[in-house]
């Protein structure tokens, strides 16, 4: 069975060294309610990261 990733969010925000712990904890709290979270380096610009929000 396949199952599509729908993207419901993307925002670009400030990169701090600690964002990726607030995404972790977003992905073991919510996804049984099938929701994952991911974070990215905005390849334009290294001050900012992409936080992006799906449903699975």
């Amino acid at each position: 069975m396949d199952k599509k990733i729908e993207t419901l969010s993307t925002v670009r925000i400030k990169h701090t060294n600690d964002l990726y712990k607030i995404v972790d904890s977003l992905n073991r709290t919510l996804k049984e309610d099938d929701l994952m979270f991911g974070l990215a380096l905005d390849e334009e610009d290294n001050e900012k990261a992409i936080f992006t929000i799906y449903r699975t």
